[in-house]
């Protein structure tokens, strides 16, 4: 559906788990990783911890291999490729890295099922060491937002997104997150949308507290298999709403046509001579 824009988180929403915290772990650097934690920001932890992996010796390579081995569920690729399929916008709004991201989506073959992907800049640089980066720059120009962590307010980045749309288009969104930071971005959403938070976490017990204050339609999603009926779901219900508006929509211009055609004065019988 053209009329369709599906903004997906990514970690423990497309992947089954953190890719940074899979990263770490695998590499075998939780422990520096916990030492570090309460002393910055998680953004700039995540930078030095590519410094550490980097001085330690691990590669490219390295980094490639355990990213292509982190875990998905088996539903979410072809649930995926269904909503590119049937024309959605699909896009990604994620605290990841852009790194991180292509990696994982290229090796699963779904990179082209995305039109844009918001995340924090991530790049190798001539040293070969992978620098990650905050999508905002918070020393410079901080968003202000209490909702969200320093480097990323998703919620400025769905105003971007809705901003971009023409009101001509009369786009609806889908939004499906997990954590703290998918609320604020929820609650940006419209009465003709609707939110795909994951069941029991962060983003649903913030939800369940005041769900009064989501104009989206609230649907929510446990596993894979949830995630693709749910979407789905959506999707099609979408369809067949726009169907019927168009429908109608035919049906009063035919109404009014036949209208008009009744109206016009009748034509009169020409006299017999």
């Amino acid at each position: 559906m053209a009329g369709i824009v599906a903004v997906f988180d990514f970690d423990k929403t497309i992947v089954d788990l953190d890719s940074d915290n899979w990263v770490v772990d695998e590499l075998g650097f939780t422990h520096l990783f916990n030492k570090l934690q309460p002393t910055m920001p998680f953004n700039s932890l995540m930078d030095r911890m590519m410094l550490e992996l980097h001085s330690h010796g691990k590669t490219i390579e390295d980094i490639v291999q355990v990213l292509q081995r982190i875990p998905i569920h088996p539903r979410i690729i072809p649930a995926i490729k269904a909503a590119n399929a049937l024309g959605c916008d699909l896009r990604i709004v994620s605290d990841a890295n852009t790194f991180f991201i292509e990696t994982i989506l290229k090796h699963f073959g779904i990179r082209e099922c995305f039109s844009e992907i918001n995340t924090n800049p991530g790049y190798f640089n001539e040293e070969g060491r992978l620098k990650i980066l905050p999508y905002h720059d918070f020393n410079k120009s901080p968003h202000l937002c209490n909702l969200c962590p320093p480097n990323m307010c998703k919620g400025l980045i769905i105003k971007k997104i809705q901003d971009s749309i023409s009101r001509v288009e009369n786009k609806r969104f889908i939004y499906l997150g997990d954590g703290s930071g998918d609320y604020y971005p929820s609650l940006k959403l419209s009465d003709r949308d609707f939110v795909m938070p994951r069941k029991n976490f962060p983003v649903w017990d913030l939800i369940c507290k005041e769900p009064s204050l989501m104009k989206a339609e609230i649907h929510e999603w446990s596993d894979g298999e949830e995630f693709e009926r749910v979407l789905l779901k959506l999707i099609n219900k979408i369809s067949i709403e726009e169907s019927a508006q168009f429908i109608s929509a035919d049906c009063k211009l035919q109404t009014l046509s036949v209208s008009a055609h009744e109206a016009l004065p009748q034509v009169l019988p020409l006299p017999q001579y």
